[in-house]
C-alpha cells in the first residue's frame, strides 16, 4: 500500500510516518517500480503498535526498548515489566506535579473577588510577585 493509504488505515500523518521511518522506528518499505513507498501489513501492525504505545504517552525511546523486546520474543519480560514500571513512577510524579498545579492555580483564582475594573487585578499582581514562582516540575523536567 502506499503512504497515504497506511496513514488512512493507521491514523498517523503521513510526516509521521516518514519520521517513524527517519528515526528507525519504522523499517523503510521496498520501492514500486515507479519508486513509490510500497508498505505492507507489518508496517501496518507496527504502526498500530507505536500509536498504542504513544497513546500511553511513552516516549520514542521507551517504544524502541519495547520493539526491541517485541521482535526477541524468546526473553523473558523482566525487562517490560521494569519499563512500565519506571514509565508508571513518572506518570505518578507527573500527577503529583499537576496536583500541586492544580492548587496553585486555584490559590490565584481565589484572589479574584472583584468582578469590575476599577481596582487592580490581584490576579495579574500576584503572577508578577516572587510569591507565585513556585513552579511546578514541567513535563520534560520529569526524566
Amino acid at each position: 500500500m502506499k503512504i497515504g493509504k497506511l496513514a488512512e488505515r493507521s491514523g498517523c500523518l503521513v510526516e509521521t510516518i516518514r519520521y517513524y521511518e527517519r528515526i528507525g522506528l519504522l523499517a523503510p518499505p521496498d520501492r514500486s517500480s515507479n519508486n513509490y513507498r510500497a508498505y505492507n501489513e507489518h508496517h501496518a501492525e507496527r504502526l498500530l503498535f507505536i500509536r498504542h504505545c504513544r497513546a500511553l504517552d511513552m516516549t520514542l525511546d521507551e517504544i524502541r526498548t519495547l520493539l526491541d523486546f517485541r521482535a526477541a520474543p524468546g526473553q523473558n519480560c523482566e525487562g517490560v515489566n521494569a519499563l512500565l514500571e519506571k514509565h508508571i513512577g513518572h506518570i505518578v510524579a507527573r500527577i503529583a506535579s499537576l496536583s500541586i498545579l492544580e492548587t496553585q492555580l486555584r490559590d490565584l483564582r481565589s484572589r479574584c473577588v472583584a468582578t469590575d475594573s476599577t481596582g487592580p487585578c490581584e490576579i495579574l499582581h500576584a503572577l508578577g510577585t516572587s510569591e507565585s514562582s513556585d513552579e511546578p516540575e514541567r513535563r520534560g523536567d520529569i526524566g
